[in-house]
């Protein structure tokens, strides 16, 4: 197999460790010629079949990924970029490990130990001595800008200029260079074994983070809506409203929507649209009946009493033991799992795709966003 140059990438994830079920829910990759030279970019949003872990962290929530191809979908296209080039990424060791664990899934043993991939974190102890090892501290020291950081391409283009740097700080050291490059050469990818093309998806952006567009795996472009901020999150949250609470609150959600957006100063449409959504719909369930499932014996229930059942999931702003505490004070019943006999979820994220999520939707269960705890609390 020829040697093409560098793959570098970055994934974002539900978590820290494969072994603990944790998922990767984003792929950012950068293609580099052996002579330094971008070639192509690729991103994509991954549906892992579960919650999305940290959400203020990498920004992605259920409503980003629920259309968005799962990794089987996409690990063929990606092994085939990943071909016959040195793979790169910042802290490379946990890439390599959830690589591994994403293809072994599928069934597919990965060649790349970790080893064999090349790591700009402990580049950094060579070449920048002083400096710290996080990408951020990397890039501030070489003027390299870092936009959009926790975003897998984002984090991927900052990389690559990274690895750019280092090439030039160690050009003495062309044998090691090119020991990696022979083993890159030499690690033995399965075959293609999908004639179909699954389109990659970006995640959804009001605008670009930079002036060219992102090639998605089918090169095409990202584009941002002409719609105003607020019209498109209206757009969004409207729906959801009417769906989850009936007719009543959509004029309450309107005016929180708009209200919120015109309160912050360049909000993004993510972080825009988790406040709208957490807080509008908190207010309207508050404020008013919540809807529970229907019983068979009549029409639905008044809202939350004392002893009634209520489930969290998802990763908190808070720790979790000090949420359920405020909740069982204010006279609920927390319990781990969802059942029929459960009145209410709270999730971190409403769109949460999570095993819980999905069995509170089938029962008909309302879910609440996190800041219904502490109207709870307030409650009591």
């Amino acid at each position: 197999m020829a040697y093409k140059g560098f793959a570098v990438i970055d994934f974002e994830t539900t978590g820290f460790s494969p072994q603990h079920h944790h998922r990767v829910i984003e792929v950012g990759l950068v293609l580099v010629s052996s002579d330094g030279i971008v070639e192509r970019e690729f991103e994509t949003v991954i549906n892992p079949g579960r919650d999305l872990g940290p959400t203020h962290v990498h920004g992605l929530r259920g409503a980003d990924v629920k259309d968005a191809p799962p990794f089987q979908a996409i690990a063929d296209e990606l092994i085939e970029h990943l071909r016959g080039r040195i793979l790169v990424a910042h802290n490379a060791r946990f890439e390599t490990t959830f690589l591994r664990a994403e293809l072994g899934r599928l069934g597919i043993t990965s060649p790349i130990e970790d080893a064999d991939a090349l790591c700009t974190m402990k580049l950094a102890k060579t070449h920048l001595p002083g400096a710290g090892t996080k990408l951020a501290d990397c890039c501030s020291a070489l003027g390299i800008p870092l936009e959009d950081a926790h975003e897998a391409l984002a984090d991927a283009r900052a990389t690559a200029s990274l690895l750019g740097e280092y090439r030039r700080m160690g050009r003495q050291d062309a044998a090691w260079w090119g020991d990696h490059a022979t083993r890159a050469a030499g690690a033995n990818w399965p075959k293609r074994r999908r004639v179909h093309h699954t389109e990659w998806v970006p995640r959804s952006r009001t605008a670009p983070s930079t002036p060219q567009a992102r090639a998605s795996g089918a090169d095409t472009a990202t584009t941002p809506t002409d719609k105003p901020l607020t019209e498109q999150a209206l757009d969004w949250l409207l729906p959801m409203a009417r769906k989850r609470f009936g007719a009543q609150p959509v004029a309450l959600a309107e005016r929180v929507a708009r209200h919120l957006i015109t309160a912050r100063s360049s909000p993004s449409k993510a972080d825009l649209l988790t406040v709208l959504t957490t807080q509008t719909m908190d207010e309207a369930s508050l404020g008013r009946t919540v809807p529970r499932r229907r019983q068979t014996d009549g029409p639905s229930q008044p809202r939350l009493s004392r002893g009634d059942v209520v489930v969290l999931t998802g990763v908190m702003s808070e720790p979790r033991d000090r949420l359920e505490q405020r909740l069982v004070e204010a006279g609920l019943v927390v319990e781990a799992l969802v059942t029929k006999r459960t009145t209410l979820l709270i999730a971190a994220d409403l769109e949460s795709l999570s095993g819980k999520a999905r069995k509170a939707r089938s029962y008909g269960i309302p879910i609440v966003g996190e800041s219904f705890v502490a109207a709870a609390a307030r409650k009591r």
